[in-house]
């Protein structure tokens, strides 16, 4: 069985975010991890290869240079090959170019299932996995919390509301992970040391037939914002009818809740 899985990097969810004097997202001193979804489809990729004899996971990912460190991550797991789209023209695309270069990337190696993240915590977009299974001509499951393999079929399971719902689809197919679809492993050293000699190939546009001036973007981010900052709390002093009165009047003329 040959299992792929699509990963990208993002931010660690605990980092800070700020902003350059231009506007753009300043990256300087932010620790880079693998997006958290992308880990739950590589536990469930690596469990399927365990029980499988012979089957092989290769990771595929577009990004930068940088991206190398959470694919040596992912590598470090048990994942036992690497394919990365590298080309400065793919340092800011969105779903649609993302999931086309992946498609053009997975279409030049042999596979019987993709695995990837639900959503990138960094745009929690949660379209590439399917915009991918839409190039492919494939079907596709989002947000499992199951996986079952028989033959040239799977079986999924996700939750709904009110319940779950279960679903085959013919193989190949693509499937997203979800929280609760299993317990990502840590690597350990041994793992850590044998990645460093698995295959990490790294393609540019060029090698996918394609070029920058081919990638018409459906969307382009124009500018980013911060949140506003949450004001300071108040503190009511008084005693108690004249605190519960005050809060009253700040509840109806400044938070405007009743």
């Amino acid at each position: 069985m040959n299992i792929v899985v699509t990963l990208k990097q993002t931010f660690d969810t605990e980092a800070k975010i700020a902003l350059t004097s231009s506007g753009s997202i300043d990256d300087n001193g932010v620790k880079q991890v693998i997006n958290p979804y992308d880990e739950y489809a590589i536990e469930e990729a690596l469990k399927l290869k365990e029980a499988n004899e012979g089957s092989e996971v290769t990771l595929v990912s577009v990004g930068g240079a940088g991206t190398e460190s959470a694919i040596r991550t992912a590598l470090a797991m048990g994942a036992d090959q690497a394919v990365l789209v590298s080309d400065p023209t793919l340092e800011a695309v969105d779903e649609l170019v993302a999931a086309d270069i992946l498609a053009k990337a997975i279409a030049q190696i042999p596979y019987d299932i993709i695995l990837s993240g639900r959503i990138a915590v960094d745009d929690g977009s949660a379209q590439v996995a399917v915009r991918l299974a839409e190039a492919l001509g494939l079907p596709s499951v989002s947000s499992i919390q199951k996986l079952e393999i028989t033959g040239q079929s799977a079986v999924a399971t996700r939750d709904i509301d009110g319940g779950s719902e279960t679903i085959e689809v013919p193989l190949p197919a693509v499937f997203t992970a979800q929280k609760g679809l299993n317990e990502p492993r840590l690597p350990g050293m041994k793992g850590i040391m044998a990645a460093k000699k698995k295959e990490l190939k790294v393609l540019t546009l060029a090698d996918l037939e394609t070029s920058a001036a081919a990638l018409n973007a459906g969307s382009k981010v124009t500018s980013y914002s911060l949140p506003t900052p949450r004001s300071a709390g108040k503190i009511i002093s008084g005693e108690p009818a004249q605190q519960a009165a005050e809060l009253a009047k700040l509840l109806r003329e400044e938070a405007k809740v009743i």
